[in-house]
């Protein structure tokens, strides 16, 4: 296998080690938690699936977490694709036609969906039913076939480009934000459990405080953690520990990778912008779309860069972050540690 994909098979692999089987291990989003939990209750006590639901948010949240935990609630089978994976009408009727009663088709990237897929979905979500188009030609003809009550489940990242009538063909439509620190903590001490790893409290509040709110994260920063403290140390994960890993890794006190600050400074060097983000990502050397939906939301939330319609620019935080003064000069970054 290549290296490359071995690596990704490895990483799929400790996540889902790690993923919460319940709403009690699942931590932080709590009002979707309890929302949830009253919609999965009322469903299950009419013997009805339940209705279709959206999840949106930034990557790494735990949007497939929750539709595992609902199908585990829900006490039914969950199958799982994609967006990119589904590029035919052809491929969704085979998914359909395959469910039973009450299962959850969940979709990930369900923004990518082409048209015609999501055309496809629309009698099947609202009517249980497909056309099927057999043959092709002068002797193509229209199966009209029933298929199981089912729930679907939709990911998106960028719930702005899906379609209105999509959309308002979910019941439930909720959107995961990012977490505070507490709630990445208590993520860290259950998978550090899971993993064996002893854990101080300095070192869970250091790596949580870094993690840029994400579960995805926080989880990564402890895999490494956990290897730099069986080399460098004793086993124990201790602040001292997180901070070398988390300097290992580049990321720095405010929890800004070294990508991150590449944007930063790219704007910097613009006199902070306008700069457009097609501009941005050839000079970055990143794709767009990973730029506007992984680094953009943080950086933007936490004020170091603004979008306007003109293009991307520095915020005063931003100019902070970068130990670069608006009009230019240096002065002293914050310390490291």
């Amino acid at each position: 296998m290549d290296e490359a994909l071995q690596s990704a098979a490895d990483d799929k692999a400790f996540e889902n080690r790690l993923r919460p089987r319940t709403f009690a291990d699942f931590p932080g989003q709590e009002r979707i938690r309890e929302n949830l939990a009253v919609y999965i209750a009322a469903a299950r006590k009419r013997g009805e699936p339940l209705d279709h639901i959206l999840f949106s948010g930034p990557p790494g949240l735990g949007k497939t977490t929750l539709a595992g935990i609902i199908a585990a609630e829900m006490g039914v089978e969950m199958r799982a694709t994609s967006g990119p994976a589904l590029d035919r009408p052809a491929d969704l009727a085979g998914l359909l036609t395959s469910l039973k009663q009450g299962e959850i088709l969940f979709v990930d990237e369900i923004h990518r969906l082409p048209a015609a897929v999501e055309e496809y979905l629309y009698s099947a979500m609202e009517d249980w039913a497909i056309d099927v188009v057999m043959e092709s030609g002068l002797y193509a003809r229209s199966i009209h076939l029933t298929i199981p009550r089912f729930t679907l489940i939709g990911a998106t990242t960028r719930e702005g480009m899906l379609s209105a009538p999509f959309r308002a063909r979910f019941g439930i439509v909720e959107r995961l934000d990012y977490y505070p620190p507490e709630p990445l903590v208590r993520i860290l001490r259950r998978s550090a459990a899971l993993l064996g790893v002893e854990l101080a409290d300095e070192g869970a509040e250091e790596l949580a405080r870094r993690a840029r709110g994400t579960p995805r994260i926080v989880n990564r920063f402890l895999a490494r953690a956990r290897d730099v403290a069986e080399v460098k140390g004793d086993g124990r994960l201790t602040r001292a520990v997180a901070q070398d890993c988390l300097a290992m890794l580049g990321v720095d006190a405010r929890g800004l990778s070294e990508m991150d600050r590449r944007i930063l400074g790219t704007l910097q060097r613009q006199h902070g912008g306008p700069v457009g983000l097609r501009t941005l990502a050839v000079t970055v050397g990143e794709t767009e779309e990973t730029i506007e939906n992984v680094y953009e939301p943080f950086l933007i939330r936490e004020g170091y860069l603004l979008k306007t319609p003109q293009g991307r620019k520095l915020a005063a935080a931003g100019y902070d972050a970068l130990g670069v003064a608006p009009g230019g000069s240096l002065f002293a970054p914050e310390a490291e540690h």
